[in-house]
């Protein structure tokens, strides 16, 4: 089994420009996007994406910090990939989303080489603080699996909401690091699938007991992937209903302009 390849093969949904999209797959909505350039304190230039809404001031920002690099996880993994194509004109968010250290996908490669997941946390100072600069509202880190791991470790940093945990394999975070949120004022939302192939909603309430405030959210079915559009709709539900719930029941179509 590989761990944490987070990438899935969808299609690129194309319709007459007269029709109304189905929102599914690899569809894009509008959105104003930029290419983004991320500076370490440890001297690395990352790339990234920076994702806002087309018509209005986002709401708030997710920070997306993706799957494991050793397996494949990169800034396009599919989650993430379309967090940053949707919810900026679904749900009003900007979207931050980047290669880790030494990792590569079509917008480029990162300098540097993987951390194990205690450098990332350069990665994620750097990312943070574009958002700071930017002045971007309300910011959440949003962690998919390996991602979970360096949210957990060092997102108590930085000055954020909190952080939703998408998958989280607990493989590289320690019972202490996990306490640590306990008590801290940061909002910890936890999104553990059913049929999870490393940490399942029974071992997450035990690891994650010693957060009491934690927001543990099991879905039925879910498996760590989050393959499919029924998965997929699932996790950006609950992301957005944390985020900016006002902008709940997401749409499923976009009539084309």
């Amino acid at each position: 089994m590989i761990e944490d390849d987070g990438v899935s093969g969808d299609e690129t949904v194309e319709v007459p420009d007269d029709a109304v999209l189905e929102i599914r797959g690899s569809a894009v909505l509008p959105a104003l996007r930029e290419n983004i350039e991320l500076i370490t304190d440890d001297g690395l230039t990352l790339v990234g994406e920076l994702s806002l809404p087309l018509e209005r001031p986002p709401v708030a920002t997710l920070v997306c910090l993706h799957p494991l690099p050793t397996a494949g996880g990169f800034m396009d993994s599919h989650i993430i990939r379309k967090a940053a194509a949707r919810l900026p004109a679904l749900a009003d968010l900007a979207v931050i989303r980047f290669n880790f250290r030494g990792v590569s996908s079509p917008r480029g490669t990162s300098e540097g080489s993987f951390g194990g997941g205690d450098a990332e946390r350069f990665d994620l100072a750097a990312a943070v603080r574009f958002a700071e600069e930017r002045a971007l509202p309300n910011r959440w880190l949003l962690g998919w699996s390996f991602g979970t791991e360096v949210a957990l470790k060092h997102g108590l940093a930085h000055d954020v909401i909190g952080a939703i945990l998408l998958s989280p394999p607990l493989h590289r975070t320690s019972d202490a690091e996990v306490a640590a949120w306990a008590g801290s004022g940061r909002r910890l939302v936890v999104v553990v699938p059913e049929l999870d192939d490393y940490l399942r909603p029974p071992q997450a309430e035990k690891r994650f007991a010693v957060v009491p405030e934690r927001e543990l959210v099991a879905v039925e079915g879910g498996k760590h992937l989050w393959v499919g559009e029924n998965q997929t709709f699932r996790v950006l539900s609950e992301i957005v209903e944390r985020v900016n719930p006002s902008a709940l029941p997401l749409a499923t179509t976009w009539p084309r302009r």
